[in-house]
């Protein structure tokens, strides 16, 4: 027997019948994912560009900002049960199922969602669109038999890539996000195939209802010089310090209304006025709901931004979100991120594109521990020229931020490798 057909005649084909069963299987499972992750994300997009057109048009609704947070809270006291948890149920369900995620989280999260923007609240769009992709997949797909337990797993990580690569329009991205989201320093290739199918299905149904994402400018490379790595370096720990400013001013905030508010409807009270009070002492309405002209004007290099606009956005994010007001940190994150990397650019004569590009994704790596995702993210959006300065930045502040995260449900399956410990002497 010739040795070249050894192999194929060791090949099993029970085996290998059964894996194209499988794979079969997710990838039919992945598409009913996707079809939900999109068309709930199609609905959020199209009615927070209602809320803020709406809100831009009339200024005067910032000033019922409390009276909006009043109504959150109530709702979210009387009716949310465990779906106040939000991102962090279904991150908890993922490692360790207890519950089935609520089916009222969808909605709930969608309308306080738009009521948080069209009021003025600074916020953003991922978090509600993962909690929505989140619910509808383990309510619509997961309560069947023949799903497993494992499978439900599988079936929520590919519902936070189907939500993620389809509310911002990166499906690649999606895909590595929710495999890498999950858990710091782990990776679950056991659900590759449908949150591959799940996000690019959510993209593409997005994009065949006609939903536009903002557009953003291409960035050509740059020859890097010794020089300009160390300008990337300084901004890559620039931004990882903003990332943990955001993380622990938001996680500190709402520990300090927890404590400090005993009545939960009060705190997005005491939050709509602190925004208010924030607009006013910043003489901008710039930071509220998600700020996109600043990502846009940053993006250009062209108009110049405030010195501290990272600063504001920051601050008034933390403050909405951390009072109890709804929405996503990722689009402010990027808000934040953009804004700093303008700024570094100018101050460290760099170029301020490129710098903006990674800052838009690398506060984002920092804050959720997902530096390849971002890295991905921000070759699909600004181009693969740029990828070295991306994962300089996206690697830099995922590493200095180890430890802190704006998802406390994350599970921290390995951290930075151990130092090696020097051989003892026999």
């Amino acid at each position: 027997m010739r040795a070249w057909l050894r192999p194929f005649l060791a090949i099993d084909p029970s085996r290998q019948l059964q894996l194209l069963t499988s794979l079969v299987r997710w990838i039919a499972l992945g598409l009913v994912v996707g079809v939900l992750a999109g068309a709930s994300s199609a609905a959020l997009l199209e009615s927070l560009t209602w809320a803020t057109k709406t809100q831009v048009d009339n200024g005067w609704l910032l000033w019922l900002l409390p009276v909006a947070g009043l109504l959150i809270g109530l709702t979210y006291q009387r009716g949310a049960g465990e779906s106040a948890r939000g991102n962090n149920l279904i991150l908890d369900e993922i490692h360790a199922p207890d519950a089935w995620v609520p089916r009222r989280m969808a909605p709930l999260v969608l309308v306080a969602t738009v009521i948080t923007h069209l009021f003025g609240g600074s916020a953003g769009r991922e978090g509600t669109a993962l909690q929505m992709s989140g619910s509808l997949t383990d309510n619509a797909i997961s309560r069947f038999s023949f799903i497993t337990g494992n499978d439900r797993r599988i079936l929520l990580i590919a519902a936070l890539s189907g939500g993620f690569g389809a509310v911002f329009g990166v499906p690649f991205a999606g895909f590595i996000f929710g495999l890498e989201v999950q858990s710091v320093g782990r990776i679950r290739h056991d659900a590759v195939v449908p949150a591959l199918t799940a996000s690019v299905t959510g993209d593409w149904l997005v994009r065949r209802l006609g939903v536009e994402h903002t557009p953003v400018p291409l960035i050509g490379a740059v020859e890097l010089t010794a020089s300009l790595v160390a300008k990337m370096i300084v901004a890559g720990i620039c931004f990882a310090v903003a990332a943990v400013v955001f993380s622990e001013l938001t996680h500190g905030i709402k520990a300090f209304m927890a404590t400090t508010v005993p009545a939960a409807p009060l705190r997005p009270v005491i939050g709509g006025i602190a925004v208010i009070g924030l607009t006013f002492l910043s003489g901008s309405r710039d930071y509220a709901g998600l700020s996109i002209p600043l990502i846009t004007e940053s993006l250009s290099g062209v108009a110049a931004v405030a010195f501290f606009a990272f600063a504001w956005k920051l601050l008034f994010t933390a403050v909405t979100l951390g009072s109890g007001f709804q929405g996503g940190e990722v689009t402010p994150l990027f808000v934040v991120g953009v804004t700093l990397g303008a700024t570094l650019g100018d101050v460290l004569h760099a170029p301020i594109p490129l710098f903006a590009a990674m800052g838009f994704v690398a506060v984002f790596a920092g804050a959720t521990n997902t530096p390849l995702a971002c890295t991905v993210m921000g070759v699909e959006m600004f181009g693969a020229a740029i990828v070295v300065p991306l994962a300089i930045g996206c690697v830099i502040s995922y590493v200095l931020s180890s430890g802190h995260g704006i998802y406390g449900g994350q599970r921290r399956a390995s951290s930075l490798p151990e130092p090696a410990r020097p051989r003892s002497r026999q």
